[in-house]
């Protein structure tokens, strides 16, 4: 599995590492004595997601702390399948991005595509106190980029519905199809448990109309030498 031309990406591998070792020392992991255990860690988690994430009635309420939420928010991840998730995605298809964006480039494309994604969340359910965390936005936002950059790049995925075989599709069938189970899913947001997917859907169009402003595809824009691999559990 992997996503590289043979170039190095270090905002992909620094985002990585950031998001994985605050995790890691934060209440979520569970691992760290220092929040307690039962009761005690379920407070602290709590406070924790609060302090920062993006919790939308605080944010459009005016309260100085919630300011910067949109920012902080994008490297806190709720579970370790949260993170790991988003960390594998952003690991088969940053390193691409970075390559043709720019290491400055892609850093303030994902921070700023993430801040928007969860601002519009925010935006369209301004009276929620749920409490809003991930790169998730961010990294969809990634996956809209790469689409439009790299459209007949194949990417190895596996479709539960296809008893998890591993199978090999271009990119302009994979992404698209990953968006169109965000849509879905985001009309039974209600009935879920909080997953955040209209943030989801918000970061791809972004990632791709910034792409298909910022990049004029030509002759120049090849599909990659070695295809990215990686899995795709829609």
């Amino acid at each position: 599995m992997g996503a590289l031309r043979g170039q190095p990406a270090p905002v992909t591998y620094g985002l990585i590492v950031l998001c994985c070792a605050l995790f890691v020392v934060g209440p979520a992991a569970g691992l760290s004595p220092a929040y307690g255990t039962g009761d005690a860690l379920l407070a602290a988690q709590r406070a924790y997601f609060a302090r920062w994430g993006v919790v939308p009635a605080e944010l459009f309420s005016g309260a100085p702390r919630a300011v910067l939420t949109p920012a902080t928010a994008l490297f806190v991840h709720g579970s370790w399948v949260h993170l790991l998730g988003n960390m594998l995605f952003l690991y088969v298809f940053g390193a691409m991005a970075e390559e043709r964006m720019g290491h400055v480039e892609f850093a303030l494309f994902y921070l700023g595509c993430g801040c928007l994604a969860l601002l519009g969340y925010a935006a369209a359910n301004a009276a929620s106190a749920q409490t809003l965390v991930g790169a998730s936005g961010a990294i969809s936002a990634v996956l809209g980029a790469f689409l439009f950059l790299f459209p007949k790049a194949r990417v190895t995925s596996l479709f539960p519905f296809l008893f998890f075989l591993p199978l090999r599709f271009p990119a302009w069938v994979v992404l698209p199809f990953w968006a169109s189970l965000q849509w879905m899913a985001a009309g039974r947001a209600a009935e879920g448990p909080g997953v955040a997917y209209l943030a989801h859907l918000v970061g791809f169009s972004l990632g791709f109309l910034y792409a298909s402003v910022r990049y004029v595809r030509t002759s120049r824009v090849k599909p990659p030498a070695e295809a990215p691999e990686g899995e795709q559990q829609p």
